[in-house]
Formats: C-alpha cells, sequence, structure tokens
C-alpha cells in the first residue's frame, strides 16, 4: 500500500482533479464531467467526471474505479486535488484510490504484477482545504478502513477448503494480538458443554468442527456496549435439503456476516473507537453426511428452546439462533445487531443495491438508516410484524425454522431469530445476502465486497 501524504502543493507526476458537472464549463470541448469521464489536458493531469449532484459516495465508487481500470499503469506518484470539494470528498477519494488496487489472484502462481503505486514504494498525495490535522486524522481513518476492507475481501473470496472455521478464529486471533483486543474461541467440547445444540447441529455433516469466535474490544473509557453477531457459514452446500449444483461455487460467500463482524471489531480497534465493541461469530461449515441433520428433526438450542428443522439449507439462522442468545445472556449489551447472508428472498426483494434491515426499535432503524445513507451501503427497512409470527410455529417443537412457503421468507427468518434475542429492547437484523457478494469491478464474476464494514464504523462512530 502506498504511503499517503497531506500535500501543499501539485508538483507531482500525476495530478487527479474531481469535476462536478454543473461546475464544468458549458463550453468546454473536450470535458463534460459526466460520471466516470476522463480527461487527458496533459500528460501529468487527469479530470475525473462525478456527474450531476455527486456525493461521497460518488467520489468513492468513481475513484476506485478509475483507479482499478488502470491498476498496472500508474506512475509511483500520484495526487489527489480535492482543494474546491467538500471535506468529506477526502475520506473517500483515498478510500477508493487504495482499493482500486486490490487484487483477486489470491491463488495464482504467476499473478500480473500491479503498477509500483500500489506497493509501499509509491506515494499518494491529497490537496484539500482541510487544516492539516484534520485532513490527516482524515486520511488515516480511509486507510485503515481499506487496509480492513481488503482483508475482510480477502476472507470473503477465499474458497472453502481454504478458510474452514479454524482458519477464521485463526484470523481473529492474530488480529486481536496485533491491535489490542480480546479473542476467545470456543471448540467443540465447549460448545458441547455449553449446550450449543444449534449450531453443532449443522455442523454434523462435517469433518471440520465448529467454533464460536468471541472478539472483544474494549477502550479505556466507554459508556455503550454494542454486540455484533455474524453468520459464519464457511461453505454451505444446504445439507440434506441439497442447493442446485448451478451456482453452489459462490457458497464460500455464507460467511459475509462473520467477515463483516471481524473487520468492524478489528476497525473499532484500530481507530480507538470509544464504544466497547463484542463479536459473536458461530462459524461451521453446512455440508452432508450420513451424520448430517435431516428435515423433521428437533434439536436443542443454547436458549433452552427445541427447534424443528424443515430445512437443513435455513441453517444460517439456527447457528445465529445461539449466537445470538449468549450475546444477551453473557453480556447484557445495550445494542445487539446480527448480520447474516440469510435469505434469497431479500435478493428478490431488494435485488444487490441495499440490504434488509429488521428491527422494531425505530431509533435503531434511523440510526443505522442514517450510517448507511452516509457510506452508501444501503438498508432498507422490512417489516417484523407480529402476523408473521405464525409462520414459525411448529406443531411438536416451540419453533419451526423455516415455513415451506414461496413468501415473506426473509421476514419470517427475521421473525425466528427474534425468538432468540430475549425480547433485547435494540436488536436489528441485516440481511446482507445481495450486498456481501456482488459484480464489483475486480472481476467480471461475483466476488466479496466488504459489505457491512464502512456501515458498521459509522454506526460506531455515530454512537
Amino acid at each position: 500500500m502506498p504511503s499517503i501524504l497531506v500535500r501543499e502543493s501539485a508538483d507531482s507526476q500525476l495530478v487527479v482533479t474531481f469535476f462536478d458537472k454543473e461546475l464544468v464549463p458549458a463550453d468546454h470541448p473536450h470535458f463534460k464531467g459526466d460520471k466516470n469521464e476522463t480527461w487527458w489536458p496533459t500528460e501529468k493531469e487527469l479530470w475525473l467526471g462525478l456527474g450531476k449532484n455527486p456525493t461521497a459516495t460518488t467520489v468513492l465508487k468513481a475513484t476506485r474505479l478509475l483507479f482499478h481500470k488502470r491498476k498496472d499503469r500508474w506512475p509511483g506518484q500520484v495526487v489527489l486535488d480535492l482543494r474546491n470539494q467538500p471535506a468529506d470528498w477526502l475520506e473517500a477519494a483515498v478510500n477508493g484510490a487504495l482499493l482500486g488496487g486490490y487484487s483477486l489472484q489470491l491463488y495464482k502462481s504467476e499473478p500480473k504484477p500491479l503498477s509500483t503505486f500500489f506497493s509501499d514504494k509509491g506515494e499518494l498525495g491529497v490537496l484539500t482545504r482541510d487544516a492539516p490535522a484534520d485532513a490527516e486524522k482524515r486520511v488515516q481513518k480511509a486507510q485503515a478502513t481499506a487496509q480492513v476492507q481488503m482483508r475482510v475481501m480477502d476472507l470473503m473470496n477465499a474458497p472453502g477448503n481454504r478458510k474452514p472455521p479454524r482458519v477464521l478464529a485463526e484470523w481473529a486471533l492474530e488480529s486481536g494480538r496485533e491491535h489490542g483486543y480480546r479473542v476467545t474461541i470456543l471448540e467443540e467440547d465447549a460448545l458441547q458443554a455449553m449446550g450449543m445444540q444449534a449450531l453443532l447441529s449443522v455442523s454434523k455433516g462435517s469433518p471440520e468442527p465448529p467454533v464460536m469466535i468471541l472478539t472483544d474490544y474494549i477502550p479505556e473509557k466507554y459508556e455503550k456496549t454494542v454486540a455484533l453477531v455474524g453468520k459464519g457459514v464457511t461453505f454451505d452446500t444446504g445439507g440434506v435439503s441439497i442447493k442446485p449444483s448451478t451456482n453452489m461455487h459462490l457458497m464460500k460467500s455464507d460467511m459475509g456476516g462473520a467477515a463483516a463482524v471481524l473487520g468492524a471489531v478489528e476497525l473499532a480497534a484500530r481507530l480507538k473507537l470509544p464504544v466497547r465493541v463484542l463479536g459473536i461469530i458461530p462459524s461451521t461449515e453446512n455440508c452432508i453426511d450420513g451424520a448430517s441433520t435431516k428435515p423433521g428433526d428437533v434439536i436443542d438450542s443454547y436458549a433452552g428452546k427445541t427447534i424443528e428443522v424443515i430445512d437443513t439449507d435455513a441453517e444460517g439462522r439456527l447457528i445465529l439462533a445461539d449466537g445470538l442468545s449468549y450475546a444477551v445472556r453473557q453480556y447484557k449489551p445495550d445494542v445487539l445487531i446480527d448480520l447474516a447472508t440469510l435469505t434469497g428472498s431479500v435478493v428478490q426483494t431488494l435485488g444487490y443495491h441495499a440490504a434488509g434491515l429488521f428491527t422494531s426499535n425505530d431509533q435503531l432503524a434511523t440510526q443505522l438508516s442514517g450510517a448507511a445513507e452516509t457510506t452508501g451501503e444501503k438498508l432498507w427497512r422490512l417489516p417484523l410484524w407480529e402476523e408473521y409470527q405464525d409462520e414459525v410455529q411448529s406443531d411438536i417443537a416451540d419453533v419451526r425454522n423455516f415455513h415451506g412457503k414461496p413468501l415473506a421468507g426473509a421476514i419470517v427468518a427475521a421473525k425466528f431469530l427474534e425468538v432468540f434475542t430475549d425480547e433485547h429492547p435494540a436488536w436489528a437484523h441485516l440481511d446482507i445476502a445481495g450486498t456481501a457478494f456482488g459484480d464489483p469491478e475486480f472481476t467480471p464474476n461475483r466476488a466479496g465486497t466488504a459489505y457491512g464494514v464502512r456501515l458498521l464504523r459509522q454506526f460506531l462512530e455515530n454512537m
């Protein structure tokens, strides 16, 4: 990653200047300022158009796309000229430039080289009207956030055989040692002794043992404790209710919630945010074997409630049930948020542009939606009405994990999770199935997006 300097002059091998379409002279013969339009007035100048009414999110995406397209051709020294732009564009532009160098070539024997700009020999300069101290803070935050996002994307893009649950645990342990927060790993024997039967039931078909990853960032001074629970299914075949083969290889992404939580806790520690942040990650594979849980089985849970398993491919809500219950009963957090690539239903509802937000707490909904508006990681609130509760009622157990109907799937999944929150007054569920693994510029196929890392950071900062 290049070093980043707050500069006083534009003297550089290349200067990138940002243009709002409305501010480009109407009679300009070569450049209109359309979104993602580029023009080279000289060999050392590059103009980047942002379209009409651009926001910080526009700047981030346009910069990231620009730097990625030319990732093998940038000179070693580049300056971003933001002297005439809003203050919040600085962080967005730096974050976008750094992410533009993300390489998906994780396991290639001969990866294509990137420009030296993206190495520790490169230099990214910024020109801004901010006071130098304020600019430095924004730059440091952008750099830390980009580093965490890329680490999380590496996790998301790794195949299932390279990231079983123990690898997620090792990632957390290493991060905790480096950044000064506590990490505890509950292994299979401990899970058995504690009664984490919902998590254990999902793991029965895999030779890879499950874990519960507990991370705890405790600042010197804080008033609020936020618990984040992330679904960590490192590969999902669907179990006995097996998925179609066509896109099953994409199920390496079913730990998107876990990745967001791991990233958010690390980033909170790096930035020393004055909020205690807990990360609770139940992690397992969902595979198929003679010992696998079968449709119709009734299992126990950490909460003491019995669950009728209608569909073994609705496994994420089972492991989250134990994670949520553990978070509430062991830590009693002020705010409880879970993130999960949980349902195809939310993709049918919102596509790949927004995650589903479920909460009965209007203030929490406003806070999360405000953070989403700031970061561009969109949320859309969906109902948790009591009328949907009948859909998770079971004849023979306390609750069932699936209603078996082609409607309201994301809502019913959220109602199932609600049962295991002990009626926590500030709980929110984010279904990120459509946003955690998308179509970024890094690949013509689908890849990890690190969705949730910036959203959660902004939410915690706002607290």
